[in-house]
């Protein structure tokens, strides 16, 4: 039997993988390069909008501890994400275009799976699994809300930071430094001080933006919410978010600078750098006059200027279940950030998890039961929970895996605690051959 999957973004490239794996013929269905969004800038599967985009690898953090399980059940992009791995800290950043190759290779070199170029627009007979994204074409788009008897989805708003080159940051002006020194000093580090900063804002706030249609404030999602959207929450909302100063030390001054502009690399030659919090949907010509005001950039080079995308999601606990399938139809499923999981490593999970359960369903093998203690089965638990009132898509975090039955009071050695019991259980799953 042949599953179709549908999109390969991260989501579809996993779940592509893992069938593959299992000895299932798979088709993959990718538009590219026939037909090309604003944020697809290669023929490439998986690609990233930035080299940070798949975010903390610390067990302390959530999805830190969301790609180590995956890394434990032989997760393709994560493996390929440490083949193409940048130094960032404590952070899990890539080499955007490097890491996209290798997926793309990995995928098409597999004897399992046969890509085919073309654009979808309805949506197929099972077994399938629908990973688009949140880029989803308007056909299929439409076809999916017809699929399910619904006008429409539910929308959000996603955006992407400027990048510059390296050789046009004013190094006189900034400095290498990782927040309280944590690992190797990865971060190139840009200082404000109060009049600088004030100026900034007062910029900011009155730059003109491109026109979005259909944006509005209440609809940006708070985990990627353009710089200029937070600016006009207050005049220190930047310093106690994306420029905050504290754990950094101006070496021209010996304190901590009023506020901090960091700037990650984008590439493995280190030769591009974005601009950490700094989504947008300024106009071009906007972002590259004002964000020349921050001094260490007065005179940067931008390669890339922000965007702004549209994304789209389902009502998924209305219509999917904790395997990312359609209630009506179990070899009918979705995955990535169309069903409510907010990130790549977010969608990664729900593509693995979509795949090693369309797997069990085709062969006759028992589903594999992945608990709310597991980030994987917490996440799949949160899109398909009914009594969640007033759904919006979601990063995973510890708040939605189950609690310990004893209390830690220090937050660092409960989330510890939670991500080895979650281990266990996955080194468990991992040992039985899901």
């Amino acid at each position: 039997m042949t599953v179709k999957v549908i999109g390969a973004g991260l989501a579809g490239s996993e779940a592509a993988w893992q069938l593959a794996n299992r000895g299932i013929d798979v088709e993959l269905y990718e538009m590219k390069p026939h037909k090309m969004t604003p944020a697809h800038h290669s023929a490439d599967f998986a690609e990233l909008v930035c080299s940070n985009s798949l975010r903390g690898d610390r067990l302390e953090n959530a999805v830190g501890l969301l790609k180590e399980e995956l890394r434990r059940c032989g997760s393709l992009i994560l493996a390929c994400a440490e083949e193409a791995r940048v130094e960032a800290g404590g952070c899990l950043a890539v080499d955007r275009q490097g890491f996209s190759r290798l997926v793309t290779e990995k995928i098409r070199s597999h004897p399992n799976i046969r890509i085919v170029s073309q654009e979808v627009t309805q949506v197929p007979q099972g077994p399938v699994i629908v990973a688009t994204g949140p880029l989803t074409s308007d056909a299929l788009s439409q076809a999916i809300g017809a699929y399910f008897g619904q006008t429409g989805y539910l929308h959000f708003f996603d955006a992407a930071a400027p990048l510059v080159t390296a050789e046009s940051i004013d190094m006189d002006l900034a400095w290498w430094q990782s927040r309280y020194d944590r690992g190797t000093p990865d971060y190139i580090n840009c200082a404000m001080d109060k009049e600088q900063y004030q100026a900034f804002v007062r910029e900011l706030i009155s730059a003109e933006e491109a026109e979005v249609h259909g944006f509005e404030d209440k609809n940006v999602f708070e985990g990627c919410m353009p710089v200029e959207v937070m600016a006009r929450r207050g005049p220190d909302t930047l310093r106690f978010g994306p420029l905050k100063p504290v754990g950094l030390t101006d070496p021209r001054t010996g304190r901590e600078p009023y506020a901090v502009v960091q700037l990650r690399q984008d590439n493995a030659a280190k030769t591009v750098f974005n601009l950490v919090g700094f989504q947008t949907h300024l106009k071009f010509g906007e972002q590259k006059r004002v964000f020349s005001l921050i001094p260490a950039l007065h005179n940067a080079e931008f390669v890339r200027y922000g965007v702004m995308h549209q994304n789209t999601f389902l009502q998924s606990p209305k219509l999917l279940d904790r395997y990312y399938a359609d209630r009506r139809d179990p070899l009918v499923a979705f995955a990535g950030q169309m069903t409510g999981v907010e990130g790549y490593v977010e969608s990664t999970a729900s593509g693995y998890l979509a795949a090693v359960a369309m797997a069990a369903k085709v062969q006759g093998r028992p589903l594999p039961d992945f608990p709310k203690t597991t980030a994987i089965g917490a996440l799949g638990l949160y899109i398909s929970d009914e009594s969640v009132e007033n759904f919006q898509p979601m990063n995973i975090n510890f708040s939605i895996i189950q609690p310990l039955e004893k209390r830690i009071r220090k937050k660092a050695e409960k989330n510890l605690a939670i991500a080895q019991r979650s281990l266990e259980v996955i080194d468990r799953l991992a040992a039985s051959g899901i």
